[in-house]
């Protein structure tokens, strides 16, 4: 099977790695040059353009920052749509809006190219170990059938529904997230300013009901105030966009959403946009005249 993969920035290098690892012939594109000749080394065929990147092959993986970038790499000058074989499989592994997802998915029908998105969670450590969660939406046949090719990259691989019901479990994920740190945010800022022990408090309290995945992954970082980005506060800040829009599409009310939405946007104008989304720490320590 040749795979064309698209995209290879924090979270797309990795995950085209394993599947070399894994055996699979890959061809990639990436805007950044270096990364191309990067992957190259670890035994991929390059290609100048997206078009250029499918060619000859059977299905094309991307991982792209955001809704434009993905409707650019598929449907803009040199895009997957121009170099894509009738039955190829474009997996969208992008985090982006679900509308999107489907207004594309109809475009490449017409192509006879079929669409599936894939987002994942997990951030670049579990990209690294390929233990990522895959929230897929599309034809069922098509999921089962890239199985196989996508547990390389994922230690979770679950078929949600139809085409955009990926986006929609990924928009989920992302708002629980993102509350869930600002709530460890919150909770660990009152523990210092009321003269309490970090450290003790996280051991105390993780093994009961408010432990949870986001705490063991986020504590740690902020008592250590490591805050380099395996997911950046200006990409979730993009997801809770997302989120939004998908939610007043449907007259759904989000405001703990919209909350979440306002603080990142006070970090990004202090210059935190890069930073791990641990960072939202910082907001509370700046609001509280303390650091953790």
């Amino acid at each position: 099977m040749k795979v064309s993969f698209i995209g290879l920035g924090i979270m797309g290098k990795p995950m085209s790695r394993n599947l070399l690892k894994a055996g699979y012939q890959l061809k990639v594109f990436d805007l950044n040059r270096e990364a191309v000749e990067e992957a190259a080394l670890y035994g991929a065929e390059t290609a100048e353009n997206c078009a250029e990147a499918v060619e000859g092959c059977d299905v094309c993986i991307t991982m792209l920052p955001n809704s434009p970038d993905v409707r650019a790499a598929v449907l803009g000058e040199n895009g997957i749509v121009k170099g894509a074989k009738k039955g190829m499989v474009l997996i969208d592994m992008s985090s982006i809006d679900p509308t999107e997802s489907r207004a594309i998915g109809q475009i490449l029908k017409e192509h006879e190219i079929e669409m599936m998105d894939a987002p994942v969670s997990g951030g670049e450590p579990k990209a690294v170990d390929g233990t990522l969660s895959v929230m897929a939406g599309g034809r069922k046949e098509t999921f089962e059938q890239y199985y196989e090719m996508l547990s390389v990259m994922a230690g979770s691989f679950v078929y949600v529904g139809e085409l955009g019901a990926g986006n929609i479990a990924k928009l989920a994920n992302q708002i629980i997230v993102a509350i869930n740190i600002a709530a460890v945010s919150e909770a660990f800022t009152l523990v210092r300013k009321a003269g309490g022990d970090p450290s003790l408090v996280y051991q105390a309290i993780r093994g009961g009901l408010a432990g949870s995945t986001v705490m063991d992954a986020k504590v740690p970082m902020m008592l250590e105030r490591n805050f380099k980005p395996g997911f950046r506060i200006e990409l979730h800040a993009k997801d809770l966009n997302n989120a939004l829009n998908a939610g007043h599409s449907v007259h759904a009310s989000l405001p703990l959403t919209s909350q979440m939405m306002e603080m990142m946007q006070s970090l990004k104008a202090y210059g935190l946009e890069k930073e791990d989304h641990a960072s939202l720490l910082k907001y509370y320590e700046k609001i509280s005249a303390v650091e953790l």
